[in-house]
């Protein structure tokens, strides 16, 4: 947002501004995770590397950030989650998609589609 416009703004513009933000940054956490976990269970680094992996590299995805957001997935139905052995043997908890975490992945990967389109073509503008 240009400088000048951010003064002209009030506080209370400038919280749900912020709020909207961080809700379009929460929503594409969420999606990623989702997207990771369509391709088989995995527990909390696993999903870090997936994504990682899945962005070539481009995405890093820290533990600080995720685990609110898998918490908070787990208790919108999204994922079921269970603890068991990891390849190392140690004790992890391993996150499944559910068949609501399916239909949301789908709704979240068409509105990313849409709203992509949208800023290609206004960036393409003359």
């Amino acid at each position: 947002m240009p400088k000048m416009l951010r003064h002209d703004l009030s506080s209370k513009d400038r919280n749900q501004m912020t709020r909207a933000r961080a809700e379009l940054l929460q929503g594409t956490l969420d999606m990623l995770i989702l997207k990771a976990l369509s391709l088989g269970p995995l527990h909390g680094y696993g999903i870090i590397q997936r994504i990682r992996q899945l962005s070539d590299e481009l995405l890093l995805v820290e533990q600080g950030a995720l685990y609110p957001a898998l918490y908070r997935i787990e208790q919108r139905g999204w994922v079921s989650a269970r603890w068991k052995a990891s390849e190392t043997g140690r004790r992890a908890k391993f996150y499944t998609l559910t068949r609501e975490g399916r239909s949301q992945l789908a709704a979240e990967e068409k509105s990313w589609d849409l709203l992509s389109l949208a800023v290609a073509k206004i960036r393409q503008a003359t």
